[in-house]
């Protein structure tokens, strides 16, 4: 389980294998990115968080545990969720971890 915080919230994000993805428990619903694993690699497919929810930073937190756990693992990512792939644009540290031929097709150096 990963913690992660924000100064707007501090949520415990916890990878859910069996249901192949990330969680945070927002007590009354469920933040989620889901992804599949082809070989070698981690595609996250989709983000959700309740409307509810929606900007407190959770959908933040979701993919920088995600982007932790793939570094981890030496896996290449495939944002295939356009939330995903935005956050990874704005966020050069992470260049480094997407499939190269996503590189082209998100347009990173």
């Amino acid at each position: 389980m990963e913690r992660q915080s924000s100064s707007r919230g501090d949520w415990q994000v916890r990878d859910n294998p069996d249901r192949k993805r990330f969680e945070i428990d927002l007590g009354d619903a469920c933040a989620v990115a889901e992804y599949n694993l082809p070989k070698g690699m981690i595609m996250f497919t989709h983000t959700e968080v309740p409307p509810e929810h929606e900007g407190k930073g959770i959908g933040s937190a979701l993919i920088r545990a995600g982007l932790s756990a793939a570094r981890e693992r030496g896996l290449k990512v495939i944002p295939i969720c356009p939330f995903f792939a935005a956050y990874i644009k704005k966020h050069a540290e992470e260049h480094d971890l997407v499939d190269v031929t996503w590189r082209r097709q998100l347009g990173l150096s």
